[in-house]
């Protein structure tokens, strides 16, 4: 027998269960006993046969597909939540399509995916039109933004506590004694850096001081650099700088040691935002905030599902605590 002409009838009878039976064991929390299990599963293997995923979905309008989107991944925060989730996802069922954008096509992306019957939609490091946004409410399709939010969007959205992360992060500068502290932001218009920022200014601004510095690194390694060149190469340079991620914090790492020969902490405090594994390594051993990407995954998960599941869409926030973490790259606070 041709095995692309194998039919779930062929397994059922040569399993001796019913043609239901074989549908409930390839079917993701279809209830059949082990023993039936077992014996549809020996006969698949016997006639080769696999089922077909696309014609199950035709006919029972479920895909199972959720659709991440990402507009970068060199920030390594990113491919580290992109495996949680998807292996959250397929915990409960579900796979993942993973689309790339940048942030001049994503409508036109998120049109792309609602053609593949996707049930659900993540976006990472991703935004959508409100527009668009309404357009997948009202058709019916969750969405949900990971770690950041549009405060006019249906949308739901999971963040860490961005503004609070980075208001300890001020406090433990100043405790550390530096007087010149800059902030390099990441793109303007996003919420995860105005969030950071915003914060970082309200921990200044309950100990009395204020910035001595700012630029904007764009989120890309190049962009960090030019912006911490244009930073520190005048007289007055910071003696600190909060980065408004990691993956910028080690561009600029990079500047003040290999360009401007200066010492970090002793000449320079610097420090970031997410704590990705790098973070951890001696080479930079860099003083951050850590997002709890974990919980922020399942909650993802948690509030995508709940809906996709219900058939119900409904918008829905998250906002999980964010923690400091100490480590080599600026001075620490003086003890009394």
């Amino acid at each position: 027998m041709n095995k692309h002409s194998v039919t779930s009838g062929d397994v059922a009878r040569l399993a001796n269960v019913s043609q239901s039976a074989v549908s409930r064991t390839f079917s993701p929390g279809g209830s059949v006993s082990e023993e039936t299990r077992a014996r549809v599963l020996e006969a698949a293997k016997t006639l080769g046969y696999r089922p077909n995923v696309i014609a199950r979905a035709m006919i029972s309008g479920r895909s199972r597909l959720i659709a991440i989107m990402v507009a970068y991944l060199d920030n390594q925060f990113y491919p580290v939540v992109l495996e949680q989730m998807s292996r959250a996802l397929q915990e409960r069922g579900y796979q993942v399509l993973l689309f790339m954008t940048d942030t001049g096509n994503q409508d036109q992306v998120v049109q792309k995916m609602l053609q593949y019957q996707v049930e659900g939609i993540v976006m990472a490091s991703a935004t959508l039109s409100s527009s668009l946004a309404r357009e997948c409410a009202d058709t019916g399709t969750p969405v949900v933004m990971f770690n950041r939010y549009v405060p006019s969007s249906p949308t739901s959205s999971v963040t860490s506590d961005n503004i609070e992360g980075a208001r300890q992060l001020a406090h433990f500068l100043i405790a550390g004694g530096h007087r010149r502290i800059a902030f390099i932001a990441g793109q303007e218009d996003s919420s995860t850096s105005r969030d950071r920022e915003a914060g970082f200014y309200k921990g200044l601004a309950e100990r009395g001081m204020t910035l001595a510095g700012r630029a904007v690194g764009g989120y890309s390694f190049e962009g960090a650099a030019a912006a911490a060149r244009g930073l520190l190469s005048g007289r007055d340079r910071p003696d600190a700088v909060f980065v408004a991620n990691d993956h910028m914090a080690f561009s600029v790492m990079d500047v003040v040691r290999g360009e401007l020969r200066l010492r970090i902490p002793e000449d320079i405090s610097i420090v970031g935002y997410d704590d990705v594994p790098e973070a951890g390594w001696a080479g930079y051993n860099l003083t951050t905030v850590s997002q709890p990407s974990a919980a922020m995954v399942d909650a993802t998960v948690t509030i995508l599902l709940d809906q996709v599941e219900q058939r119900e869409v409904s918008r829905r926030a998250a906002v999980l605590p964010a923690r400091l973490v100490v480590r080599g790259s600026a001075r620490m606070p003086k003890s009394d």
